[in-house]
């Protein structure tokens, strides 16, 4: 298993995670099951000062459910996958 898909404990490296919006508010709120609830969830990340970290976290660690950052599992991996892109042309 690739050791970035294990989430490390927390540790000063994490420490922005203390600042994000969301961590007073219920983990379900992240966690939509429908579009209005991502929308929701959107709202709270975009006034969030840890959002930028927090996108970056769920794309090292390849989180596939709920909102981080304020994007959706969708726009995620369609960031991953134009950063693979990108470092494709850059390669070539």
């Amino acid at each position: 298993m690739d050791h970035l898909s294990i989430p490390p404990e927390y540790d000063a490296e994490h420490e922005w995670m203390l600042s994000a919006r969301c961590r007073d508010r219920s983990p379900a709120d992240f966690f939509p099951s429908d579009g209005v609830g991502v929308e929701l969830a959107r709202r709270v990340c975009a006034e969030c000062p840890v959002r930028a970290e927090c996108l970056e976290y769920a794309l090292t660690y390849r989180i596939d459910h709920g909102v981080w950052g304020g994007a959706s599992e969708r726009e995620r991996r369609r960031i991953l996958r134009s950063r693979r892109v990108a470092a494709l042309a850059r390669q070539s």
